[in-house]
């Protein structure tokens, strides 16, 4: 009998042991960081083979690609050395400017601005259309026709039917207008910008920009078209054109805080005018070479 129940107990035993799930548990490794060394090693391996097997097959079908560029090195960079010779009265003409500006022009171009925009805009336009005379004078003196011709061609059409300049009309008969000057000749025929200069009341210039100023005066003043450059109606129309000027320029003398605005601004217009002088002889030249005949 109690055989039998033993037997019986035993059967139970191994019949429930039968319906569940083994689980069979690893004995973790007497050396874990062996282990995982070449594990990180066989992944890197695998790693390395698979990059060189698709560069491989990469280099077989990608077209031939140029060497990179070299770094560019100290020598390659612009210099920051501006010739300002008259740099004593320089500054003192900059600081003068900047009261001058913060007591009068700024006050005078913010009632300016409160003027409808129709009238700014008809004033502006009639302006820009005096100058009209200024760059044929200028395009002649460079040699560029068809520029001249095109500017002339401006200064008719909205003379007559822009009443006065008032309107630009040559602007929507596809005539944009490309406004030169004295300064510009004057780099065209090799002249450098030279020193820099402030000049009282104008702001940041060069002794050529100078000159050239005073060239475009001259050449309005010499014509003096509808004889508004002489007389008293000069000095309001010349009051007028300035605070229509400053009321387009954005530029706010000591408004950045900085202690080294002074020679910001002198760098930045001495290049400025360096880059546009590059770009005058860039087009000079495609404008040359697009009326060269044919063949040669």
């Amino acid at each position: 009998m109690r055989s039998a129940v033993l037997i019986g107990l035993l059967a139970a035993v191994l019949g429930g042991c039968a319906s569940q799930s083994i689980s069979l548990r690893r004995v973790p490794s007497e050396d874990p960081a062996a282990e995982n060394a070449a594990a990180v090693a066989s992944a890197a391996a695998f790693a390395a083979a698979a990059a060189s097997a698709a560069e491989s097959e990469a280099g077989k079908n990608a077209p031939q690609t140029a060497p990179p560029a070299p770094l560019m090195t100290s020598a390659d960079a612009p210099s920051m050395f501006t010739y300002d010779p008259w740099e004593r009265i320089n500054r003192f003409t900059y600081r003068f400017n900047a009261r001058f500006d913060e007591a009068v022009f700024l006050r005078a171009s913010n009632a300016y601005r409160r003027v409808p925009s129709p009238i700014r805009s008809g004033v502006h336009n009639f302006f820009g259309n005096l100058s009209e005379v200024d760059s044929v004078v200028n395009y002649v003196l460079q040699w560029r026709l068809k520029l001249g011709l095109r500017s002339l061609g401006r200064f008719v059409i909205n003379s007559a039917v822009g009443i006065g300049g008032l309107f630009d009309v040559a602007a929507k008969l596809k005539l944009p207008g490309a406004p030169t000057g004295a300064s510009a000749t004057l780099a065209m025929w090799g002249m450098h910008p030279g020193p820099y200069l402030v000049i009282p009341f104008l702001g940041p210039s060069t002794l050529r920009d100078g000159l050239g100023f005073l060239g475009d005066y001259g050449t309005l003043y010499g014509i003096n078209i509808a004889n508004l450059y002489r007389g008293n109606v000069s000095w309001g129309l010349g009051a007028v054109n300035a605070v229509d000027q400053r009321s387009n320029i954005s530029f706010r003398y000591y408004s950045t805080g900085s202690p080294f605005e002074y020679e910001n601004i002198r760098f930045l217009y001495v290049r400025k005018r360096l880059i546009e002088d590059d770009g005058l002889r860039g087009k000079i030249q495609k404008e040359n070479e697009a009326n060269a005949p044919a063949g040669k």
